[in-house]
């Protein structure tokens, strides 16, 4: 069609400043779904008009400009060439917007993360059964209380909440304790994650520097369950409450290491409010995040049940399985050097980003700004560096790292919060019943006895 050309106009708008917008012509067709489809009679007179005004505003007298009802409607503007083929114009905003697929696996990419590597060991802790039924009704009430978020800034009247996130809901409810609690909350997530990083990191360079001469392919981590688990096969024997030499019985003590390390695994509620903002169609945002948490919950029951099942008991006893399910792999393990390498590369290229976003989020809410000095920003690092050094040193334990932190942070930002915001919301409209408020402090009263059983387990 030749170049392009988007001719436009200057318009004054009340405020005082120019805007400018393009407009359209009378072209011979329009390339769309009708290429036969021609441009309205109106459209074309009002084409004449900006022409005429155009012709104007060429000198300084901005009273020439053109006002707003001779500007084209969003649907009637067009970019054209001189061939006479003209190009509808998208809207910004739907132009931005993702359709539903897409926003699935961006919250199941965002979602999944390295706590997929210790559900095989959180299985272990709870037992076979008792860890599946768990795994379940977990990731459930996580969905509920990620639905609760998702609408919280909807359910405030008389406020454009169109750019709050939830720490603005909860400032809105609870004002600055709300807010800086979670932020702190917040950022115990997102340093618990950096030191899971640092730790795992640490781990793979060690293992992959063990076996650096046997790199054969690329193989993706679910690839790799799937294949040890048909060379391995099942070996699984069912003891409901008595314990025998190489099984542990379907129900145990230890189920709330399990509890904490899901409360990671699906936790997303501190970002799914900036994900479903791209979402194309917002009618389809709870069926969507309800289709993401049933992927990633899919996802780890797969891993889980499969690395939990194929390991081989006898000889070994299935209390070996470790916190990372890759160290009970030796580091010649061709297919387990490749998953290290990649999950390695991963993180490294991931660490920086999670660094990026402490930064921010510290740094602005503290001196409202993101990089107040070299010195500050410098004192961060090392504070958060040496962190996850001095883990990685003393106490490498991936998966207690995980539950610890996710027992801590879903308190708040999962539990606490989302509940009391929903009954406050309630409660303001006159909605709020007896059952209502049960269930919703029973899920407060879940996420504290979470925390608690972390210190006694």
């Amino acid at each position: 069609y030749g170049c392009l050309f988007i001719w436009s106009i200057r318009v004054l708008i009340p405020s005082g400043q120019s805007l400018t917008l393009p407009f359209h012509v009378e072209p011979r067709n329009i390339v769309d779904d009708d290429p036969q489809k021609r441009i309205s009679a109106e459209a074309a007179i009002l084409n004449s008009r900006v022409h005429y005004y155009g012709r104007l505003t060429a000198s300084s007298d901005m009273l020439l400009s053109p006002p707003n009802h001779v500007i084209p409607l969003n649907e009637e503007l067009y970019v054209y060439s001189p061939l006479g083929t003209a190009f509808k114009v998208p809207d910004g905003d739907s132009a931005s917007k993702n359709p539903s697929i897409v926003t699935i696996f961006a919250i199941w990419n965002t979602m999944m993360g390295t706590s997929i590597l210790s559900i095989p060991w959180g299985i272990k802790q709870s037992g076979f059964t008792l860890g599946i039924l768990i795994l379940i009704l977990t990731g459930l009430l996580m969905l509920y209380c990620c639905y609760i978020v998702i609408k919280s800034p909807k359910a405030i009247p008389n406020e454009d909440t169109s750019s709050w996130e939830f720490p603005d809901v909860c400032r809105f409810y609870f004002g600055k304790t709300g807010q800086w609690s979670s932020l702190l909350f917040s950022m115990v997530s997102l340093i618990g994650a950096m030191v899971v990083y640092w730790v795992l990191m640490s781990n793979f360079l060690y293992n992959t520097g063990q076996g650096i001469q046997s790199t054969i392919s690329v193989v993706y981590l679910i690839v790799l369950v799937t294949i040890k688990a048909v060379r391995l096969g099942f070996h699984l024997e069912f003891h409901w409450l008595d314990t025998s030499q190489f099984f542990v019985p379907e129900f145990r003590q230890f189920f709330p290491n399990f509890t904490g390390i899901l409360t990671l695994a699906f936790f997303i509620h501190n970002c799914i409010i900036t994900l479903m903002k791209s979402n194309k169609n917002q009618d389809n945002n709870v069926r969507d995040l309800s289709v993401a948490y049933l992927l990633v919950g899919l996802t780890y029951l797969y891993v889980g049940v499969l690395i939990f099942a194929a390991f081989p008991s006898p000889p070994l006893y299935k209390d070996c399985i470790e916190p990372n399910f890759l160290d009970n792999f030796p580091s010649s393990d061709v297919l387990v050097f490749v998953a290290r390498f990649l999950l390695l590369f991963q993180m490294i290229t991931v660490y920086p980003l999670l660094g990026y976003l402490v930064r921010v989020q510290i740094m602005g809410q503290l001196f409202g700004n993101h990089y107040p000095s070299f010195l500050h920003i410098l004192i961060l690092n090392i504070f958060i560096v040496g962190t996850g050094v001095a883990m990685a040193m003393f106490y490498p334990n991936i998966g207690s790292i995980i539950r610890y932190s996710g027992a801590i942070c879903g308190l708040a930002l999962v539990f606490l919060f989302p509940a009391l915001v929903h009954m406050m919301s309630l409660r303001q409209d006159g909605r709020l019943s007896w059952p209502s408020a049960f269930f919703h402090s029973f899920l407060i009263v879940l996420g504290l006895a979470n925390v608690i059983a972390q210190v006694f387990m």
